[in-house]
Order: structure tokens, then C-alpha cells, then sequence
């Protein structure tokens, strides 16, 4: 790691950051990070300890003159997304994130950063250290496993924190206030198929489809990015109706709540259309790359010459998989009708799986209303169950409603405007932010969320400015200071 990282201003907050990255911490792998938040708080003399699930939960006392003030929760999650580009040789679960500096941004070498959240991870770090900033009495809440199923924030039980006020500090850009945001639901598609023998005289391919921008599932997917799944599924519909492709494997996408970057399929043709196969594929890969020229424009299809697989998809089944994957809403669904570019209802196709006998489709379902989640979730489950896949719905969790009468967001909209001559922009955002979850059993908590700028989440392109943790640290500490009374 560049330790030019650890000179960055404010040094306090990149030197936490710093710390805590060079601690494996992938989704539903904490134990490492777990352990190294408790040695944390244990070492400075704090009360320090873990919930049943494995929340971590770090109380400080007000400072001298601050007791009068409600007590705050700081909350922030522990895990990271694990992406890194096919290039990378890196294990997550061993390595640390290995970062440099790019002119204002902090960068990682081929993986995600881990900013979301590491960033808001140590700024509330940095507070629990701290010997001369002003803060009323906090409970320091670091959840588990909020990428993959908002597992600690569902788990974690009414009565644990003691505060009034909850600053999350998990928002991607500096000049906005979250006062709500989205609920989810897993939609996963599931079925088994009979296996064929390759015919003979057949050709075997391998078709890639990479470059693809990839991002948040949530806070990206009003961008009309590439989805490698879909993108992947139109090609292979064409080669199965003109040529009568057939699938061995497809590999798509990673995990749930990242836009998928790339698609592998392996496929047969009949010798006889061999030529005439790649001619009337590269057409169509035009046409897609023309289509994406703007908000693409790295996107690659390889399709290559390779081994025979020995065995294919039974083609009535394959027929249902690429009709039923072409009929499944990928993107936006609904705006919302109540606040002006907000996202209200997405999806996002994030893996598609094909292999020995037995088909997986992962959806990730958002929606700041729970009866359009559970609209465009029943869509999906239609469209799979038509040809045959049971359909499983999980992990859902609820929205944020949003309080525009707020004592905190008051408070914020105020020192925003003091240090920065303009309005913030109070909003909610189509992320799955904690808050909502957390409200269900601290129903009275007074609630918002906040951070610094960081592009490109859950993706190797992930990037945080250094400019905006400067202002990001300002405004934070002037809120501590402002926190109101009892």
C-alpha cells in the first residue's frame, strides 16, 4: 500500500482507512474484521462488545461539556463487495486492499476499494480515538453483512443502543442528505434439465462478453449501463433461432447487488453453419456495441473457437431459459411519482448460472414502495415460472420512509449551508441503505444519512475523492459539535 495514503488530509480519517484495509472483510467472511473492531475499542478502554449475530457495538462517553446532549448512534457497515477485474490475480480472503492515489482520488490496483464503507467506518473510528473533538455521548454500531443480506441491521434487536439520533454514514455523494431510500427482495429462479449428448459434426465456441462498466445495483441502475447477462441472453436467442446454437454453460454476473460486467457461455454449432454462425454474430455484436457506444464504450464479445463439450441443454428447456430471461425486466420499472429522479422500482438480473443439469437465475428487486417491490418481484417469478423454475423470494427488507420534519436534518441542512454558501440536496436514494431496518425496532430514532464522494461502488473502478473527505470531515465534526440537547 502507497503511504502517501496515510499523509492524505484529514490524516486521522485515510489513517483509519488505511487500517482497517488492510483487513480482509468480505460479505459473510467477517470474523477477521470483527475481531479487529473489538481489539479496537478494547485497546482504548471503551465498552466494547458484540451482539448475537455480530454486530459490534463501541460506547464513549460525552465529552467535557457535551452531557447535556442526546446520545448518538454512529453507524456504519463492516463488510465490503469483492469485485476485481479478471486480470487481477488477488485473494479477498487473505489480502488487503492495495491502494494509490490518482490525482484527487483514491483508487484500488484492479479491485474494489472497500470506501463503501470503509470510509464511514473510520471517520466513526477516528471519533472513538479522538482526546480533543467535541460529541455528546455516542454508541458506535459497525453491522455485518450489509451487502449480501443486511444481515446484522435485521438481526440486530430493540433495546441494544441507547441513542436518540442515528448518523449513518453511508451516502456516496458529499452534497447530498438521505432521508430514505429503498427496500429489497431476492428473486431466485432455480431448475434442473436433462443433459444431451453433443451431436456430431458439431463445432464448439466460447462466447465472452466483458468491458462492461459494471456498478451499484442500486445507484447505478438509472445509468442505461450494459447488463453482461442480458446482453449475453440476446445473443445467444439469436444463434439458438437462426442457427440452432446450443448451450453447455453459461457463467454470468457475481453477486446480487452489482450490475453484471461479464457473461461466459460455452455453446455448440452445427459444422454446416459454421461460417455463416460467426459472420451473423459479429453483425449483431455491432449492433449492441452501436447501441452502447456512449455509456459502454469498452464493451467486448469474443466469441472463439474451442473444445467440444461433450454434452448440451435439452433444447426445450434452453428455448424456455432464453425466452424466460428475455421477458424478465432488467433496469428501471418505475420512477417515482412523489419525488422528481428518483429511482422507485428496480431490477437487476445479477447472475445467471448454467451447468450440469441445473439453472439459477439471482435477482436483486428494489423499491422505496413495498407493494410495487412485490409487483415487479411477482413479474419475475411469472416469467420463470413459465417455463418450469421454482421461484424463491428471501432476504427482503424494508425502505426508509422519508421525515421531512426531522430535528437532525435540520441541524445538518444548516451547517451545510453555513460552510458551504448552498443548500444540500435532501433526498432519498434507490440504495439499501440500514436505516429502514434499523427503524423497524428503534421506531423513535431520529434518523439520516451522510458521507463523502465515492464513484464506481461495488466495482473495480471504485474511487474515492480526496477532496470531497476533507469537506466530508468538516461538516461531520460541526454536526457532533451541533448535536441538540436532551
Amino acid at each position: 500500500m502507497s503511504q502517501e495514503i496515510r499523509n492524505l488530509e484529514p490524516k486521522v480519517l485515510w489513517n483509519k482507512f488505511a487500517d482497517l484495509n488492510a483487513v480482509p472483510r468480505p460479505s459473510k467472511k467477517e470474523e477477521r474484521v470483527i475481531e479487529f473492531m473489538k481489539n479496537f475499542g478494547n485497546s482504548l478502554g471503551l465498552e466494547t462488545f458484540e451482539d448475537e449475530i455480530r454486530n459490534v457495538i463501541i460506547r464513549k462517553p460525552a465529552t467535557l461539556g457535551m452531557e447535556n446532549r442526546k446520545t448518538v448512534v454512529l453507524q456504519g457497515h463492516l463488510d465490503m463487495v469483492h469485485q476485481k477485474n479478471n486480470d487481477t490475480n488477488f485473494d479477498f480472503d487473505t489480502q488487503g486492499i492495495d491502494m494509490y492515489v490518482d490525482g484527487d482520488w483514491v483508487r484500488a490496483k484492479g479491485t474494489t476499494l472497500g470506501a463503501d464503507n470503509g470510509l464511514g467506518v473510520a471517520a466513526i473510528m477516528a471519533i472513538l480515538e479522538s482526546k480533543d473533538i467535541p460529541h455528546p455521548a455516542i454508541d458506535a454500531l459497525f453491522t455485518i453483512d450489509e451487502e449480501t443480506g443486511m444481515t446484522g441491521a435485521l438481526n440486530l434487536k430493540g433495546g441494544v443502543l441507547k441513542g436518540e439520533i442515528l448518523l449513518n454514514l453511508d451516502t456516496e455523494e458529499d452534497d447530498e442528505i438521505d432521508i430514505g431510500c429503498a427496500g429489497g427482495i431476492d428473486v431466485t429462479a432455480t431448475r434442473s434439465y436433462n443433459m444431451e449428448e453433443t451431436p456430431e459434426n458439431s463445432v464448439g465456441y466460447t462466447i465472452t462478453v466483458k468491458g462492461l462498466n459494471g456498478g451499484h445495483s442500486g445507484m447505478d441502475i438509472h445509468k442505461g449501463l450494459g447488463n453482461a447477462n442480458k446482453i449475453m441472453n440476446r445473443l445467444l436467442f439469436d444463434g439458438f433461432e437462426n442457427f440452432g446454437v446450443q448451450i453447455s454453460e453459461i457463467s454470468g454476473g457475481s453477486l446480487r447487488n452489482a450490475i453484471p460486467r461479464e457473461s461466459v457461455a460455452k455453446v455448440i454449432v452445427a459444422g454446416m453453419y459454421d461460417e455463416a454462425f460467426v459472420f451473423d454474430m459479429q453483425e449483431i455484436i455491432n449492433d449492441i456495441k452501436t447501441e452502447f457506444k456512449t455509456t459502454e464504450p469498452n464493451l467486448s464479445v469474443e466469441i472463439i473457437k474451442g473444445d467440444l463439450p461433450k454434452e448440451v441443454m435439452d433444447l426445450g428447456v434452453q428455448e424456455g431459459l432464453l425466452r424466460a430471461i428475455y421477458a424478465a425486466h432488467n433496469g428501471v420499472y418505475r420512477m417515482s411519482a412523489d419525488m422528481a429522479d428518483l429511482v422507485e422500482t428496480s431490477n437487476n438480473i445479477a447472475r445467471v448460472i448454467v451447468k450440469d443439469g441445473a439453472i439459477s437465475i439471482q435477482n436483486l428487486t428494489r423499491s422505496s414502495v413495498e407493494t410495487s417491490k412485490f409487483d415487479l418481484a411477482n413479474a419475475l417469478r411469472s416469467a420463470y415460472e413459465l417455463f418450469g423454475c421454482e421461484v424463491e423470494f428471501g432476504g427482503s427488507y424494508p425502505g426508509w420512509t422519508p421525515n421531512v420534519n426531522s430535528e437532525i436534518l435540520d441541524v445538518l441542512v444548516n451547517i451545510y449551508e453555513k460552510q458551504n454558501g448552498e443548500k444540500p440536496n435532501v433526498v432519498a436514494c434507490h440504495a439499501g441503505l440500514e436505516c429502514g431496518i434499523l427503524g423497524t425496532n428503534y421506531p423513535g430514532m431520529d434518523m439520516i444519512s451522510f458521507g463523502p464522494t465515492i464513484h464506481g461502488a461495488h466495482s473495480p473502478d471504485e474511487r474515492a475523492s480526496i477532496k470531497s473527505s476533507q469537506k466530508f470531515w468538516k461538516f461531520y465534526l460541526e454536526i457532533l459539535a451541533n448535536i441538540p440537547v436532551k
